[in-house]
């Protein structure tokens, strides 16, 4: 017998955080997120209140529990696209297609009550958070910014209606054997045509107080069309200085202003926190916390969490600089590779970025979409 509940008492809502952690118990593979951010949707104040509605539901096969999928409506993302959709996120199941039928058959009973008409995911309240359905690199180490899960995932999904709507890219960058020197020069050159300059700081505190303000204005500028983007409020703002502010190290940062000290591209890497939490219940514990200031001060593997780069400088070798920055990170520096996280499959100027390195496609992740109506 399949019973669906939605996550609304305090047990409720920690039997919803912690299924993954009894379902992948013991697989390296799984990165889990930190406990504490997770549990702040359940709590008031949560940042996305003002913007989105959402649902957690739990699954228990013979009074276990076997499954979860949340379901959110993002208004703001449905008004910037005229577009009545509703997302799923977290879901994580026993491979059992029965329970995957009946979690998603109450999420989109839940989605048209609402009055929706499309049901796509596995996407969150932003893209901030994780993203895409694990399709491919299953036996691959997993960046704490992105989701695990085992491939019959993909299976149940397709099994209920669900079609690709986009995929993304995940690559692992080594250094090129030889490039620096080239780079180097294609980057002065580029300088000096465009009258631009790298941003300099002199610590975090630093950077943060220059540089999240343009950060900001070129994120929404550059990623306005990007599938499954949302517009950024002031509390969502908060939380990404909030969150990066402990792991923001200028030596992993590139920012590159003009004459007049408008910022035309940045990009960002923080240390590798994969490792530190892997075969943790990700609560902040003694230990857990020894493993993570070692990754922060003395990482073996970055991840690269963000670039922006202003439309108007696209078609001018930006990219080049910005390729120069990261091959300074990875010589200059005891790291030995770089993980992008999510690249989508289209974004073709991001991916030539990666051509210039020994880079090795590691993963492909997948958003889905269903017709309600």
């Amino acid at each position: 017998m399949i019973e669906i509940k939605e996550a609304l008492s305090r047990r409720q809502q920690r039997e919803f955080l912690e299924f993954p952690l009894r379902l992948y118990k013991g697989n390296p593979l799984f990165i889990p997120p930190l406990y504490a951010d997770e549990r702040k949707m359940f709590k008031p104040g949560f940042v996305y209140s003002d913007c989105c509605d959402w649902i957690c539901l739990n699954a228990y096969k013979d009074g276990r529990m076997a499954g979860r999928i949340q379901g959110i409506i993002q208004k703001a993302a449905n008004a910037k696209n005229g577009e009545r959709r509703a997302r799923f996120s977290h879901f994580d199941v026993i491979d059992d297609p029965a329970v995957s039928k009946a979690l998603f058959e109450a999420v989109e009973h839940w989605a048209l009550e609402k009055g929706m008409d499309t049901l796509c995911g596995p996407l969150a309240f932003s893209d901030l958070e994780r993203e895409g359905l694990l399709v491919e690199g299953f036996d691959q180490p997993q960046t704490f910014e992105e989701q695990y899960n085992a491939d019959y995932y993909q299976h149940h999904i397709e099994q209920l209606g669900f079609s690709k709507e986009v995929d993304w890219l995940e690559f692992r960058i080594y250094a090129p054997e030889n490039d620096e020197e080239d780079l180097d020069k294609l980057t002065d050159f580029i300088f000096r045509r465009y009258k631009l300059h790298f941003g300099e700081s002199k610590g975090t505190k630093d950077f943060m107080r220059r540089y999240k303000d343009g950060i900001f204005e070129l994120l929404d500028k550059s990623y306005e069309g990007l599938y499954g983007t949302v517009p950024f409020t002031d509390g969502m703002k908060k939380l990404m200085v909030d969150n990066f502010r402990l792991v923001i190290d200028p030596k992993y940062t590139a920012v590159i202003l003009d004459e007049n000290e408008r910022m035309v591209c940045f990009g960002f890497a923080i240390p590798s926190l994969a490792s530190a939490l892997s075969g943790t219940s990700g609560r902040y514990t003694p230990r857990v916390l020894r493993r993570l200031l070692r990754n922060i001060r003395h990482p073996k593997v970055i991840d690269l969490c963000l670039i922006g780069v202003d439309p108007e400088y696209l078609n001018r070798g930006v990219s080049a600089a910005f390729a120069s920055a990261i091959l300074h990170m990875l010589r200059d520096t005891d790291v030995e590779y770089a993980e992008t996280n999510l690249n989508l499959e289209d974004n073709y100027a991001i991916l030539n970025l990666w051509r210039r390195f020994n880079a090795v496609q590691a993963k492909r992740r997948r958003a889905y979409v269903k017709k309600l109506v």
